[in-house]
């Protein structure tokens, strides 16, 4: 008797479907409530005939339906009873209950926090709830602060442009900065830029940057720069307290701020608003962003570098720190973005007074009146240069 040959295509089938099955049989077999204990459960289904036989591991006995004293049972006598269940184990590890470790450190002994209830939801573990408000609140809200930030700049540099002097240079320089004070404010602003840089990156990369270079990359280069924000942050926060205590005599308020701020420094005018060393937009930018902001950034952010052994590190400290420490971040990183548009493209000779130090006759007069007639008065010492010669043989200007 001839036998018919069995094609291929139906020996995938047959595979295909005692695969499925045998998989729907394990997913059936790993549903546990994490919360309460579940009802006595049945013994898994077999798969269909020829399939494999699939054994839930979190099942109990099959007869426990039978035996009124068994939901009274601690979970090592249920371990003596089915010495491979696990599932007591893990409703405990949900509900929060401490166990042994030989770590001598808080909470190591929990390994999900307790439960919360956040806005909006069901009661959800504590670090789910600090995803929500990072992922639903800081990031959103964070990021649409700085684009904000940054189209107000642009759109005011396209229709105003660079802030440029109405007189003629003198081609005599007065000293606005020393060396040490130039030395401070670089190491400052260096480590500020690799920490806004890597910060955005770590907490805005995924949307602009990961469809572009891939995950792999996009891994490898966030966790690169999530060991350069540990570092230099250190170094930030050094620098942060030198530049606090070399300017802070030169940013305390004085009377003519008043009027500075109601006259917004002149700059829908054009006609600029007299001013000591530093102007009151400035001093809002020490104030706000260097003191406030950046003190606060500094300490919540050398407790996430674990910096501070007198505190306690647990989940929910560590949590609330990072929420308070990107928040500050973020509103100072705003602040900075004008105090750097203005000290580079957005006023002519700004950045050359942070790089050499000096400042012509002409810029001090326009841009800080006060502080120029304080100098040729004699009340700051201050060094000055006297104007170079248009030409050869020619006597310097008056």
């Amino acid at each position: 008797m001839h036998k018919q040959p069995t094609s291929r295509w139906r020996t995938w089938l047959a595979a295909a479907l005692l695969g499925l099955g045998s998989t729907w049989a394990s997913a059936q077999a790993l549903k546990v409530d994490p919360i309460e204990d579940p009802a006595p459960a049945k013994q898994a289904a077999p798969a269909p005939q020829g399939g494999i036989q699939s054994q839930n591991i979190f099942d109990i006995r099959p007869d426990a339906d039978k035996d009124p004293n068994y939901a009274g049972q601690t979970n090592a006598q249920r371990g003596q009873v089915q010495p491979g269940n696990n599932a007591p184990m893990w409703r405990d590890v949900s509900k929060g209950v401490t166990g042994s470790t030989m770590l001598p450190y808080p909470e190591y002994g929990n390994l999900i926090q307790g439960f919360v209830k956040y806005p909006g939801s069901n009661f959800t573990t504590a670090g789910e709830a600090w995803r929500q408000v990072r992922n639903n609140w800081i990031i959103p809200y964070g990021g649409s602060l700085l684009l904000i930030a940054l189209v107000a700049i642009a759109l005011f540099y396209f229709t105003k442009g660079s802030i440029k002097l109405h007189g003629t240079e003198t081609g005599r320089k007065i000293e606005r900065f020393t060396y040490f004070e130039r030395a401070a404010h670089w190491v400052n602003a260096i480590a500020f830029v690799a920490l806004a840089v890597s910060g955005i990156m770590m907490a805005f990369g995924k949307f602009f940057l990961l469809p572009i270079i891939g995950s792999t990359l996009f891994g490898w280069l966030t966790y690169a720069l999530k060991n350069v924000h540990n570092f230099v942050g250190p170094a930030f926060a050094v620098s942060l307290v030198v530049v606090i205590f070399t300017f802070i005599k030169d940013n305390l308020p004085a009377k003519e701020d008043i009027t500075w701020l109601l006259k917004g420094g002149g700059l829908l005018t054009g006609k600029e608003v007299p001013s000591h060393r530093f102007n009151a937009g400035e001093k809002v930018v020490f104030w706000a962003g260097v003191f406030f902001f950046g003190l606060i950034v500094v300490g919540s952010g050398l407790f996430l570098d674990k910096l501070m052994p007198v505190l306690e590190y647990t989940r929910a400290n560590m949590q609330v720190a990072h929420m308070i420490h990107a928040s500050a971040a973020v509103l100072m990183m705003a602040l900075f973005m004008g105090h750097i548009y203005l000290g580079t493209i957005g006023m002519k000779g700004a950045y050359k007074a942070m790089k050499t130090g000096y400042v012509d006759e002409t810029w001090a007069k326009e841009h800080h009146e006060l502080w120029y007639d304080d100098i040729k008065a004699g009340k700051i010492p201050a060094q000055r240069t006297p104007a170079k010669p248009e030409a050869p043989g020619e006597p310097a200007k008056a």
